[in-house]
């Protein structure tokens, strides 16, 4: 079954989960995946760090685990 993402997870548990995002979450500007900090921080705190929609960002994640 494929991961249902939302934007409450936080960025370690969605590459834990689904680790075949990364490349969508880097195109979108987050580019320190590792680092400790945005392992806790949840989607949406990130897409508001890097000025995205946070919904918009959910649907691009969830299309690229559904493709």
């Amino acid at each position: 079954m494929a991961v249902k993402v939302t934007k409450d997870m936080t960025i370690g548990q969605l590459l834990g989960a689904a680790p075949m995002v990364a490349p969508v979450l880097m195109e979108a500007g987050m580019h320190c995946l590792g680092c400790p900090s945005a392992q806790a921080e949840t989607l949406e705190e990130a897409a508001m760090v890097h000025g995205l929609d946070a919904d918009l960002l959910v649907e691009k994640i969830n299309a690229s685990i559904n493709a």
